[in-house]
């Protein structure tokens, strides 16, 4: 269950299969997991049981590739025009 509060009208929505709006300016709509609004910082979230990833999306093979990638040279070939 996901639980926000818009900061302008001080309506708290909790989630559900429904459709809920809050009906002030900001138009805070809450369905199922995801909010939206005009101005999402105007939104607070209370309540989330969805943690936030702190990984990175790539492993650590990938990164070490994506490195090893950067640092590569690029070389430059010579052709005789003739």
């Amino acid at each position: 269950m996901l639980t926000a509060k818009c900061k302008v009208c001080n309506v708290e929505i909790t989630s559900s299969s429904k459709i809920q709006c809050c009906g002030c300016i900001n138009q805070m709509v809450v369905h199922d997991d995801t909010i939206t609004a005009k101005d999402l910082s105007k939104v607070l979230l209370i309540n989330s049981e969805k943690n936030l990833k702190k990984e990175g999306v790539l492993s650590r093979s990938d990164l070490e590739y994506q490195e090893n990638r950067r640092k590569r040279k690029v070389r430059k070939l010579d052709f005789e025009i003739k």
